[in-house]
């Protein structure tokens, strides 16, 4: 059987590549609203994260998503992106 490839994506905050699968997607919604995207699927300009809180701590300190989705991202993202992240860990 041929082997799948595995869809890599880099992480605004570290600059590494990861699996697609291992990291969070943040899009800016055509509407200009900034959510966490689940699914992978929404449309609009997205952005790659890690799914650790340290990668979100650094983000937020360098602005990485501020010029990812080229918009001035709330600080209530960072603290749902937290929550988010630790809730993701604790599943595994």
């Amino acid at each position: 059987m041929k082997q799948r490839k595995i869809p890599m994506r880099k992480c605004v905050a570290s600059q590494e590549m990861f699996p697609k699968k291992s990291l969070v997607r943040i899009v800016r919604t055509p509407e200009n609203e900034i959510v966490i995207d689940p699914t992978g699927k929404k449309s609009g300009r997205g952005a790659y994260l890690c799914a650790k809180p340290e990668y979100v701590d650094l983000a937020q300190k360098k602005k990485a998503l501020d010029r990812a989705l080229k918009t001035q991202v709330p600080a209530e993202l960072y603290d749902r992106l937290r929550e988010y992240v630790s809730g993701l860990t604790h599943d595994e």
